[in-house]
């Protein structure tokens, strides 16, 4: 079993630990939070970790082969200096550090190592997005001309835990940012985005980038936690709609089934599976036979993906800056809405769940 320290133990490093404990290949051996209410958690859901405050117990353990980074991105460029500096495999959390600057300097530390380093993109590990691309490479749409992807949800409200991460076209929005060059296969090349800063809020909470990139495809996403926060029943828009000079292809979800919808120029074909939710499951399984071969497996996404995706939404997110940038809504309906989530029990992306 490979041995592996989880540092940070909010909400993300819980769903690591939920898998990590349900697979054959890995041993749970530290658990590092800094709070005491989140290690008291700890202790209860894994009884055999050592649950601590201090970090560097973890770096300093030679037995350590993996260290999963789930805390705030601020500490990211630390940690991962630290594990390369004592022989740690890293899998982190995105952004893979808090600025552009810093990420960057993340990738080209790794990239110099020789340890295997990858990130939780998690579209990427998605059992649709696959399907639907190899759909695509068997030639079903002719040539890919146009990516369309819509991720609107309640989500989170402003001020509810994207301080660290910036706002949601970042935060959320770079995992769309990321498989939208997936697909391409190309670089970004042109960009214009449109935002509206929702409730007043300081930051754009809806956002739509449309553009190019270097190979021709256009793209267009759109981003945001503003869909029907106050609605009696909540609900949600998230699809991806791809587009070629002949066949299409197309995905929906509710967040516990997707369906795709295959239309190309020899077959048609409808497949609904589970979500999927997270697929942390499949990121460490892959990561664990990664580690076994010596060679980081080929689905798996690189911390430079991360940083390229972190650099482009910060790119687009920016440009809402440079246009009219409308403010709808007051003050008093946010309150309104994070007085609602605040006691809600069931709804999108609430902090106090864990498996929300």
């Amino acid at each position: 079993m490979i041995k592996v320290g989880i540092i940070g133990f909010g909400r993300m490093g819980r769903f690591y630990l939920k898998e990590m404990l349900k697979s054959p290949k890995w041993e749970v051996v530290y658990i590092c939070d800094v709070y005491e209410g989140s290690r008291e958690l700890a202790r209860k859901l894994a009884p055999n970790a050592k649950v601590i405050s201090d970090e560097d117990i973890i770096f300093n353990d030679p037995e350590i082969q993996v260290v999963t980074l789930t805390a705030l991105a601020d500490s990211r460029l630390q940690h991962v200096t630290k594990a390369i500096a004592h022989g740690k495999h890293i899998i982190s959390e995105k952004p893979v550090a808090d600025t552009t600057e810093n990420e960057w300097k993340v990738v080209e530390m790794v990239e110099k190592s020789d340890r295997l380093a990858t990130v939780n993109l998690y579209l990427r590990n998605s059992w649709y997005h696959h399907q639907m691309k190899q759909f695509i490479q068997e030639g079903e749409l002719g040539e890919l001309a146009i990516i369309r992807i819509c991720h609107m949800t309640p989500g989170l409200a402003p001020s509810e835990g994207h301080e660290a991460e910036g706002p949601c076209f970042h935060d959320c929005g770079m995992h769309y940012v990321d498989i939208t060059r997936w697909y391409a296969e190309s670089e970004y090349k042109t960009w214009h985005a449109q935002g509206m800063r929702m409730w007043n809020y300081k930051d754009p909470w809806w956002v739509q980038a449309h553009g190019t990139f270097e190979n021709g495809i256009v793209f267009d996403i759109t981003q945001g936690f503003v869909y029907g926060q106050l609605s009696k029943d909540q609900t949600h828009n998230s699809y991806t709609d791809i587009i070629g000079t002949k066949g299409i292809v197309r995905m929906s979800h509710d967040f516990h089934t997707a369906v795709i919808d295959l239309r190309g120029v020899t077959k048609t074909e409808r497949i609904e599976k589970p979500f999927g939710s997270k697929n942390i499951d499949i990121l460490i399984d892959l990561f664990a036979d990664s580690i076994e071969c010596g060679k980081l497996h080929p689905q798996l996404p690189r911390l430079r993906d991360s940083a390229i995706a972190s650099t482009a939404a910060w790119n687009m997110l920016n440009d809402t800056w440079k246009h009219d940038l409308p403010a709808i809504g007051d003050q008093k309906t946010l309150d309104e809405i994070l007085y609602r989530r605040a006691h809600m029990t069931n709804g999108y992306g609430l902090l106090h769940q864990v498996n929300c």
